[in-house]
């Protein structure tokens, strides 16, 4: 939980949550129907993902350049930037064409070239022969385990790291998937230009989508991350994968030339050859192939933009889940088929449940039953930890004075106590603002049985959210902590005092 400054109470109500449909939003809003999709449709697809998934974090489609359905997962939400992690890739290969556009460079240009001095002593045959195109389609030479642990935040230069490192094939015939060689294009790019790969589509991109104050990580050489790092909005994505359904054009303009949007999206490497694998249907430019003709940027954890040329749709998702495969097979499975060639008559009764359905979308709250007994026994009594990895202390739990039903929960870290004031009917943002995590969270917390209080925290402007379950037993408490993704398991027992 690390350090907790309570900001605001986040209360859903179809005004707030769906307020996004009436707000001014850059790309057009419409029924579904109208653009071709029943209503009903979308409520199947939202009921699927929702028994399949854990868990969606948004979803926008957008058909014929209209905006059919939108929604967020409370505390999940249309104004907050969500970390893409490797969609940013596509963001980069699109600074990529651009520079290219411009004639600051080849796709053919080897990559040794732009840096003659971060060069080994005596490069290999294949390292010299690695081009910009064998960057843009993973297809440098390296094998898997040379690049596992690669070190983005070195204080030394991370390019002539990348430079250093075995190229055992010869490039452009074996595919591995490779975040560094996309920290080298964003690289080359702020070589030839000047700029970072953020600052350099500022103008040139996200200011004419409308893409405002997205940020992107940096390496200590202040070179934007290129392979992961950008954090933008849902319609963000949404207009990223709009303009090039739309073949680069947005608003009469031509941003990206039409024939990098066609060259960074064809199959350019084979990946593999599993027929219901979307992760083996051929690579491009930093875009993937998929089945059914589908093109998409993808990253970590569920964030898609996912392209339907064939079908004239953008379906922009972010999630937090380990099923990568399972959000797209629900796509496939609810969305493809719905998507029809003319327009539908009118719904307003299923159009009317699916605003309503999105408006009222939330992460699960702890299942909450009655203040158990046990709250008051242990209420006020501090309960302290042995030495542990995340610096936890001392927790106490108490019910709350204020607020009838909740709980006064206080946490010390680090030497410093925290109070916040949680049930489980509602998310309560905050900010940790030490510990090894820190940044916006939102949490919410209720007793789930007898003799277990159960605490969600969601870190909104990530897929990340951790479920903290502390059972108390005489006197002891056990705290057990299991993330939706990645590491992050623990389990300690603390003592009353």
């Amino acid at each position: 939980m690390k350090t907790l400054r309570v900001l605001s109470l986040l209360v859903l109500s179809a005004a707030t949550a769906f307020a996004a449909e009436t707000a001014t939003g850059r790309l057009p809003r419409s029924t579904p129907e109208a653009q071709g999709i029943s209503s009903t449709a979308l409520l199947g697809f939202i009921a699927t993902a929702e028994a399949k998934i854990q868990s969606l974090h948004s979803v926008m489609l957008v058909r014929h350049g209209q905006v059919v359905a939108e929604g967020w997962w409370a505390p999940y939400s249309a104004e907050e930037r969500h970390q893409m992690f490797s969609l940013s890739k596509s963001f980069t290969s699109t600074a990529v064409g651009l520079a290219v556009a411009e004639g600051k460079l080849s796709v053919d240009d080897p990559v040794l070239g732009f840096f003659p001095e971060e060069a080994p002593a005596k490069p290999s045959a294949t390292l010299r022969a690695m081009r910009v195109r064998d960057l843009l389609t993973m297809s440098t030479g390296h094998h898997n385990e040379d690049i596992q642990g690669f070190p983005y935040g070195s204080e030394e230069s991370v390019v002539k790291k990348f430079l250093a490192l075995p190229v055992t094939h010869k490039p452009g015939t074996f595919f591995v998937y490779n975040t560094p060689a996309s920290y080298m294009l964003s690289a080359i790019v702020q070589k030839v230009t000047g700029q970072s790969v953020l600052a350099y589509l500022g103008p040139r991109l996200f200011a004419p989508l409308g893409i405002e104050g997205p940020v992107w990580e940096a390496s200590r050489q202040g070179v934007s991350m290129g392979g992961f790092g950008l954090s933008i909005r849902t319609e963000d994505i949404a207009s990223f994968g709009q303009l090039y359904l739309q073949k680069g054009q947005w608003q009469g303009k031509q941003l990206v030339p039409a024939s990098w949007v066609a060259t960074a999206t064809s199959r350019w490497m084979s990946n593999g050859s599993a027929p219901t694998s979307d992760w083996e249907q051929g690579y491009g430019f930093q875009f993937w192939r998929c089945r059914f003709g589908v093109i998409r940027g993808d990253g970590a954890h569920g964030q898609f933009c996912v392209i339907f040329p064939e079908h004239d749709a953008v379906l922009a998702i972010t999630a937090g889940t380990r099923d990568l495969q399972g959000v797209l097979n629900v796509v496939w499975e609810t969305i493809l088929p719905a998507l029809q060639r003319g327009a539908l008559p009118a719904d307003a009764a299923a159009h009317g449940k699916l605003q309503a359905k999105l408006a009222a979308l939330t992460l699960k709250l702890p299942a909450a039953v009655a203040t158990p007994s046990q709250a008051a026994v242990i209420a006020g009594r501090r309960y302290v930890f042995p030495k542990n990895a995340q610096a936890l202390e001392a927790l106490t739990l108490a019910p709350s004075v204020r607020q009838p039903g909740a709980t006064d929960v206080a946490v010390t870290i680090y030497g410093t106590e925290e109070k916040v004031t949680l049930d489980g009917r509602v998310w309560v943002r905050g900010e940790l603002k030490s510990g090894p995590v820190t940044g916006p969270v939102a949490l919410a917390g209720a007793w789930t049985a007898d003799d277990t209080f159960t605490l969600e925290v969601v870190r909104y402007q990530t897929p990340f959210t951790m479920t903290h379950r502390l059972t108390f037993t005489g006197d002891k408490v056990k705290w057990e902590s299991k993330p939706n993704v990645g590491a992050g398991a623990m389990t300690l027992v603390g003592k009353r005092e």
